[in-house]
């Protein structure tokens, strides 16, 4: 007997702008905030809004102009295991939705997985699109070089939404005033991983170095599409000095560092 959803939830995070830093929605939440939306509409299902924090974050207004009606809060700390809050909150859902990654810098995209393993739960990852029928949960996946290709589970699911996800969601001031944020308290655990993490602000990436290119355009773009060797050597014998001289003298032939 196939299972026809009845109840959705979509996770949502505080995101972050990458200029100025203030808090404000996450893009990729918003993106499967939208999904969410469009199912519900589609299987006649609840659709509920989620998210583990502070529930006086100004950020989470966003979220009720972007189509979300209520959004419950469950009351979490830093140092709280906020895993634990939603899996023991989520237990009677069929589908959830969530983003791949938080926009909070070097965030770990951890939560999707791990709140799939607790609930034991099928999860599918990098979804820009998602359907349901029969009891099962279809979504085209995101692959590097414009590959997708299409994967399905069986109900109840965890779906982590990519940020090019499909879909575009749309702001309305009338929508963040007519719709409202509760908080629900949870008993607060602590997290295994608080005392090993540190919050800081983003920092630049590190310029990685590359040999010029010394191909034709048209040689660039055709191995933009093709996997094909790039040459080079592979050095397995030898002592560690004799591999850093190799290392070092191919540094110097393509003059990326000057001594």
């Amino acid at each position: 007997m196939s299972r026809t959803p009845t109840r959705i939830a979509v996770l949502v995070s505080v995101g972050r702008h990458p200029v100025s830093g203030v808090a404000r929605y996450s893009r990729n939440d918003a993106a499967a905030l939208e999904i969410g939306r469009k199912l519900s509409r589609q299987l006649g299902a609840r659709l509920d809004t989620l998210h583990a924090g502070d529930p006086l974050n100004p950020a989470l207004q966003d979220y009720l102009a972007l189509g979300a009606e209520r959004i419950e809060v469950l009351a979490c700390g830093e140092d709280d295991d906020a895993v634990a809050a939603l899996a023991l909150r989520l237990q009677d859902y069929d589908l959830i939705l969530t983003g791949t990654c938080a926009e909070g810098g070097f965030d770990s995209g951890m939560l999707p997985y791990q709140l799939a393993d607790a609930l034991g739960y099928p999860l599918l990852g990098a979804a820009v699109d998602a359907s349901v029928a029969q009891g099962r949960v279809t979504v085209r996946q995101f692959l590097p070089k414009g590959v997708r290709r299409r994967v399905e589970a069986a109900l109840p699911a965890v779906v982590a939404v990519h940020p090019l996800a499909g879909v575009t969601p749309r702001y309305a001031y009338a929508r963040q005033q007519a719709g409202s944020i509760e908080t629900a308290h949870v008993s607060p655990s602590i997290s295994a991983d608080a005392g090993a993490w540190t919050v800081a602000a983003a920092l630049r990436k590190p310029v990685r170095l590359a040999a010029q290119e010394k191909r034709s355009g048209h040689a660039r773009m055709l191995s933009a599409t093709t996997t094909e060797s790039r040459g080079g050597s592979v050095v397995i014998e030898g002592t560690s000095v004799e591999k850093a001289q190799v290392i070092l003298g191919y540094l110097r032939e393509h003059q990326l560092i000057d001594y």
